[in-house]
């Protein structure tokens, strides 16, 4: 059975699709079968961040209204698959039809990673439905760490207990100088264990507008790693410098 995560933020821009991303991919290097689910609805970003805007058809909103198969709407890039989110928002779908999906693929991947949307509304819990687990994904700075603290409370609600928690984009400089919360500070407002710690990298900018990961020497590409390691349950650092 896989393993299910459902990647939340709160507040927007903190770079929780990159993060997802960058594990998904880093899981499908070594070998694991990896599908990442966008459910970012209207605002979708996955497909321009792999690079394959062009070669999506159909969506997981299409396979529940009945309008192709599972099969037509999963892409596949070697052993990472891509489920894309739909343009518009239906009424009809349910938390349960969501989680039903999603149980029809469980033998066929080691990991389903969701992306959820920004805020926590009606797709936010459409995205928490299948999650078993979840990671919280904030940078640090007062105003996301507080909206990651409310999207934490509202995924315990949703009865996913004991949150991991990575903290994005990470300079130590302003750390140290009392601009940015350090990352105790991050924990102890969130009240979730860490998983990792990924630095600033001018490369994952570069990344999002291409659709080519970042090289494996990045500052990015080594934390995806460790984090990549410590989901899979192998015990490795959480930061280095």
């Amino acid at each position: 059975m896989a393993q299910k995560y459902v990647f939340v933020s709160g507040k927007g821009g903190v770079g929780k699709s990159t993060v997802a991303l960058g594990i998904a991919r880093c899981m499908s290097e070594k070998g694991l079968r990896v599908l990442i689910a966008d459910f970012d609805i209207g605002l979708r970003s996955l497909d321009l961040m792999l690079g394959i805007s062009e070669t999506v058809v159909f969506d997981w909103g299409d396979v529940l209204l009945g309008r192709c198969s599972i099969k037509d709407a999963v892409i596949n890039k070697g052993n990472l698959a891509f489920f894309p989110a739909p343009v518009e928002y239906d009424e009809a779908f349910t938390g349960e039809e969501v989680k039903n999906l999603f149980e029809v693929l469980d033998g066929d991947f080691d990991f389903m990673l969701f992306d959820a949307p920004a805020g926590v509304g009606r797709v936010f819990e459409l995205a928490c439905a299948p999650a078993e687990k979840a990671v919280l994904v904030t940078t640090p700075d007062s105003v996301c760490v507080r909206s990651c603290a409310v999207a934490a409370a509202k995924v315990r609600s949703l009865g996913i207990e004991k949150p991991g928690l990575i903290i994005n984009r990470f300079v130590e400089k302003p750390v140290t100088k009392g601009r940015l919360l350090n990352i105790d500070d991050c924990i102890d407002a969130v009240s979730a264990k860490l998983t990792g710690v990924v630095p600033e990298d001018f490369d994952i900018v570069t990344s999002s507008v291409t659709g080519e990961q970042p090289g494996r020497k990045s500052p990015s590409s080594k934390a995806f790693e460790r984090i990549c390691l410590r989901m899979n349950g192998e015990r490795v650092e959480l930061f280095k410098d």
